[in-house]
């Protein structure tokens, strides 16, 4: 009898899992102890979900920011000094032959006061070849109204469709944009005005470039601005933005003349730099949430061990060892944070899937504009899920799960049959 119930015993038999399922399973008397594994339960799940969705969205707002800032911008801007850049023709010319460039063109580049009878705001005017526009797919992409066809042809320019809409404009209007860089008289300077046709509104998807930009025809920007044979300078694109440090090398090596060269990590450090902080910290403050849940199945487990101990006893009595009373603990426990950790990731992946959604229908409940594209630049809320950081959360919230349970199942292995039956 004995060594049948020694043999019952081998490491996770079916006895084992009996038991620490029937433990988990709410009764009358252990009622309390049943809800104490519901909340450990919602805890890791709701942990579980909440870092998934908030590594994603923070994800997916880099990867969108970036793909605005440097769609729009390029990977990096070649200026010259001591000289006027009148050689701009020859230098894009150089730039194009370097192994990796995927795009390369001067443009000319000037602040002015964007006026309609609707009021005025201050707007950057970037004056580009229609050529080098077509190939900018985050504005020739995404025209709104009109068209960039013949836009060398004309004096039209192309307006960012929340400046448009601030200033009561579509296209087929007039806006008239006023510069400080006028004509030099005995008098002073005096300001430049001239209205120009709206022939195409466009929307790249960020609040502040759609509020902001205007593009103009290169040679009528640098008549308005001024710089007649001049370029502000030659943006750069290159296939993978990680490999700047190699182009600014080739750049010094087949430009022969002084450059200033500034990439997009110098232009925007502080801005990515401050998200990855933030990224880092939300992490730590929500592993919290895990934490605490996990800390509930200890409580939880030390209640059920100090409710169990006359049954404990009573298996030890029957040939039970302590290894088999400890895996029963260790599987009740390990049970809660393995199917939480799961629900926790099947919840997080559906919001994630959702999330644009989800935004949509709690700003129509709540009467109010969530994430309001004037304070986060986007006008949709991203989430891109990492395989890698999803694996990770999960590995976490399991690998705290089966660490609450140690110190209760212990607890519950070294407990003496002769105590535990002395009053019974």
């Amino acid at each position: 009898m004995t060594d049948r119930a020694v043999a019952g015993t081998r490491p996770f038999a079916g006895f084992e899992w009996l038991l620490a399922l029937r433990y988990l399973r709410a009764q009358r008397r252990a009622g309390f102890i049943s809800v104490i594994a519901g909340f450990s339960f919602l805890g890791i799940m709701l942990g579980v979900a909440t870092l998934i969705v908030v590594m994603a969205v923070m994800n997916g707002f880099r990867t969108e920011l970036m793909d605005k800032i440097l769609g729009l911008n390029g990977h990096a801007v070649v200026q010259g000094y001591d000289t006027p850049f009148v050689d701009y023709e020859a230098v894009d010319a150089a730039i194009e032959t370097i192994p990796g460039v995927r795009l390369s063109f001067p443009f000319v580049e000037g602040q002015a006061l964007a006026s309609s009878p609707l009021g005025g705001f201050g707007a950057l005017v970037r004056g580009m070849r229609e050529a080098d526009l077509q190939q900018l797919g985050s504005v020739a992409r995404n025209v709104l109204q009109g068209t960039l066809e013949g836009f060398d042809k004309g004096e039209g320019i192309a307006v960012g469709a929340r400046l448009a809409e601030r200033l009561g404009l579509s296209a087929g209007d007039r806006l008239t944009l006023i510069s400080p860089r006028g004509a030099a008289t005995p008098f002073g300077t005096t300001p430049r005005i001239k209205a120009y046709p709206v022939v195409a509104v466009f929307e790249i998807g960020m609040s502040e470039y759609d509020g902001a930009f205007i593009f103009m025809p290169f040679e009528e920007a640098q008549a308005y601005f001024n710089m007649d044979g001049m370029a502000t300078g030659v943006e750069v694109m290159i296939d993978n933005p990680d490999h700047v440090d190699a182009l600014r090398r080739s750049l010094d090596e087949v430009i022969d003349r002084p450059i200033f060269v500034s990439d997009w990590r110098q232009r925007n450090q502080t801005f990515f730099s401050a998200l990855e902080v933030e990224r880092n910290v939300m992490f730590l403050i929500l592993t919290m949430i895990v934490l605490v849940a996990a800390l509930n199945i200890v409580s939880g487990l030390i209640m059920l061990v100090k409710d169990k101990g006359h049954d404990i006893a009573i298996l030890r009595t029957m040939g039970a060892t302590r290894g088999a009373v400890m895996r029963v603990f260790l599987i009740t426990g390990a049970s809660i944070g393995f199917v939480g950790t799961f629900a926790g990731l099947m919840l997080g992946m559906v919001i994630c899937w959702n999330v644009e959604s989800i935004r949509q229908g709690l700003s129509r409940l709540t009467g109010t504009e969530l994430f309001s594209p004037e304070l986060y630049y986007l006008s949709r809320l991203p989430a891109e899920m990492d395989a890698r950081e999803v694996i990770a959360v999960v590995v976490m919230a399991l690998v705290l799960s089966f660490l609450a349970t140690l110190y209760p199942s212990w607890r519950a292995a070294r407990l003496d049959p002769v105590e535990a039956l002395r009053y019974e």
